[in-house]
């Protein structure tokens, strides 16, 4: 059964018979359509004609005939034969060559209410993009988040259990995962679908990118994702093969990689000037699956593996990040929305004195009165002076309200 992603609905739902663009975007595979076939179901139950809700999935081979801006023009016009509201997804847009000119026309002289999804960051920024500013609003699509997953298993009823979380942390959430049972299945799964990523959205789309060398380059970003980045460390690794490469290739493939929503780069946050900085100097991966599967072992207790889930679901939840940063050191995480802050360190467990000092004592010279937490797998509560202690996988179920004050 399909799984209703209540946390992006309730982001596009105020936005239904909007004639502002609802662009849906997303790694391939997060779930993009699935979301348009739920929105499409919802107006249908609202009362919406069935008549009056146009599809076209511009990666199905019966649309091929739909090359260009022209092209997509005519198929939507041949198919609005009477008055009122028509609504209108076309899935995987980045396909039709100068696509925002038709979407501008359409916004312009029909009475639509146009949803849109594409695989890549640059789906709204390239010269026509002009014609779509201040009518467009973009929502990013993330695999499945663990809550999502424990929805998912009860949904079809299937044995849960908190031990999931273990699974979770190795193959992460790309929904058609879920379809395979052992380790081996679903290695080859992601590994095919990363495989299929880069020859359709990255080496396919490029003369200069060289698929072997972007492959190795690629994952072992994602090995280290949560881990500060190194070009040099990079190219180091490269040599240890034999192979040469050159900074300027390593930074074209870093944003490829971040163009397709492979990685999100992470800025950093002056908590004292409290502003953000300019440069980055972290990358987190868009699924914990695609980390594992360039990884010989897992270490269960790397905190980095934590890190990039917290990342992830302060993504989903809607929440700007940023590393924190301060006179004599780092912050984990500085979380903002709609005009808050909060504070979060992340560790795995504060199993010593010396441990809870250390993540505790991270706030010691902050004197910002925003929500401080830290998280960990610990299942006794460790609050104190002020600082709020959350168990990790609590958090993630349980859909706790950062912003408190």
């Amino acid at each position: 059964m399909r799984l209703v992603r209540e946390t992006y609905l309730e982001q596009i739902r105020p936005y239904y018979d909007s004639d502002i663009i609802k662009v849906i975007t997303g790694v391939r595979r997060a779930g993009k359509s699935m979301l348009l076939d739920t929105i499409k179901d919802e107006l249908l139950e609202n009362g919406i004609a069935e008549d009056k809700i146009i599809y076209l999935n511009l990666e199905d081979m019966d649309f091929d005939y739909i090359v260009n801006a022209s092209d997509l023009n005519k198929e939507i016009k041949s198919r609005i034969s009477n008055d009122g509201k028509y609504y209108v997804f076309l899935d995987e847009i980045q396909h039709v060559e100068n696509f925002e000119k038709a979407l501008a026309s359409f916004r312009a002289t029909l009475n639509v209410s146009l949803f849109v999804t594409g695989s890549n960051s640059t789906l709204l920024s390239g010269e026509l993009s002009t014609l779509l500013t201040g009518r467009t609003v973009e929502f990013e699509i993330l695999p499945f988040s663990f809550y999502e997953m424990k929805q998912y298993y009860d949904l079809n009823k299937m044995e849960w259990s908190e031990e999931f979380f273990t699974n979770y942390l190795k193959w992460g959430g790309f929904p058609l995962r879920f379809d395979y049972k052992d380790d081996e299945a679903i290695q080859r799964y992601l590994t095919n679908l990363y495989k299929g990523i880069v020859n359709r959205d990255i080496v396919g789309k490029s003369k200069s990118a060289d698929k072997n060398s972007f492959m190795d380059i690629s994952l072992y970003i994602l090995a280290n994702a949560g881990k500060e980045l190194s070009i040099e460390n990079i190219i180091s690794a490269y040599k240890k093969n034999g192979k040469e490469i050159s900074k300027r290739t390593v930074y074209n493939y870093l944003e490829r990689m971040k163009k397709a929503y492979l990685i999100h780069g992470v800025g950093r946050y002056n908590i004292t000037g409290k502003s953000a900085l300019g440069n980055r100097e972290k990358q987190y991966a868009v699924d914990m699956g695609f980390r594992t599967i360039n990884t010989n072992t897992i270490n269960y207790e790397d905190t980095f593996f934590l890190e990039n889930i917290i990342y992830n679901e302060l993504l989903t939840r809607g929440y700007t990040v940023f590393v924190g940063k301060t006179y004599k050191g780092e912050i984990d995480f500085v979380a903002i929305k709609d005009g808050k802050k909060c504070f979060i360190q992340v560790s795995y467990l504060l199993a010593s004195k010396e441990t809870i000092q250390r993540e505790f004592g991270a706030y010691k010279n902050i004197t910002d009165a925003s929500p401080k937490y830290v998280m960990s797998l610990d299942k006794i509560d460790l609050s104190h002076d002020g600082i709020v202690h959350l168990n990790i996988i609590d958090f993630l179920l349980r859909r706790k309200d950062l912003m408190l004050t």
